[in-house]
């Protein structure tokens, strides 16, 4: 490890001089095709997820579209009919450990092997505290928006390091940067979804899977549409899609949108605390 740091700081002053090694690691592109198999979508009934399937199966994928209620997953299934791809439904919690690995089976038997994973499910409980703290807020958040990327990753990847290549699209949220109102429970389950991307982007750039975050600001979707405070910035679900799918074409590892409010989240988590509160209590007008 000591050895590493005097070329990574030489390769931010030149990255010709840079060793194969630490380019490699640095800024390792993966890159997956419809060819390369199919697509699955979590989450995929509604907001983010939905528009995501959509754009995959406009690009000619086949998208395997997975969230618990099937009629959400029928309706999208009909709205992609015609198009260059195909979206295929299978009902799913990602919160069933079983379910999931049982469903992994079915449709890549049935479609082959899992080329791209959007991996979106997640719900969003928000919490104001006026003198009664409910524990199954937390629980519930954590079982469905985190362990239920870990419950798709863990048939998932070794597919994909089997097959000896694949993409893993983690969707965490700009609430995982730092809290924000209401965000209790929900935004430690993003923080926790941005340091899981993090931590296997060392292995899976040794095995030949790529892996991507996506750190979305306000969307316009179900889970937003309650929000009592301004939302700067916010964008249509479908103008998320195609951020996300850009940012996977241009080979990034974190995908975050719309910058200029993204970047800015990013640059208030450097200030001292009593001038960040103050701060995101301005910008989002909480009392």
């Amino acid at each position: 490890m000591i050895k590493f740091f005097p070329h990574a700081f030489q390769c931010f002053r030149d990255e010709n001089s840079c060793p194969d090694t630490i380019l490699d690691f640095m800024s390792k592109l993966v890159s997956v095709k419809p060819a390369d198999g199919c697509a699955w979508v979590t989450g995929a009934s509604s907001g983010i997820g939905r528009a995501v399937a959509l754009a995959l199966a406009r690009e000619g994928w086949r998208v395997i579209a997975s969230a618990r209620g099937s009629g959400g997953l029928a309706s999208l299934a009909c709205e992609a009919v015609g198009l260059k791809g195909s979206v295929h439904p299978y009902p799913l919690d990602v919160a069933n450990a079983q379910q999931v690995a049982d469903e992994f089976a079915a449709f890549t038997q049935a479609h082959g092997p899992v080329a791209l994973a959007v991996l979106n499910a997640g719900i969003y409980l928000p919490v104001e505290i006026s003198g009664a703290l409910d524990p199954a807020l937390f629980a519930q958040s954590m079982q469905i928006n985190y362990m239920g990327v870990v419950n798709c990753l863990a048939p998932l990847v070794p597919a994909q390091i089997s097959h000896g290549r694949g993409h893993v699209v983690i969707v965490s949220s700009v609430t995982g940067y730092g809290g924000l109102p209401r965000a209790a429970a929900y935004g430690p389950t993003k923080a926790a979804l941005i340091n899981l991307a993090e931590s296997l982007k060392f292995d899976l750039d040794r095995a030949g899977v790529g892996i991507s975050v996506v750190c979305p600001g306000f969307v316009d979707t179900p889970a937003t549409a309650d929000n009592p405070f301004p939302m700067p910035f916010l964008i249509s679900a479908d103008m998320a899609a195609q951020r996300i799918l850009q940012g996977l074409q241009e080979g990034r590892f974190e995908i975050t949108f719309p910058r200029r409010f993204t970047y800015g989240l990013k640059l208030l988590n450097m200030l001292p605390y009593r001038l960040y509160f103050l701060l995101i209590k301005r910008i989002t007008g909480w009392r």
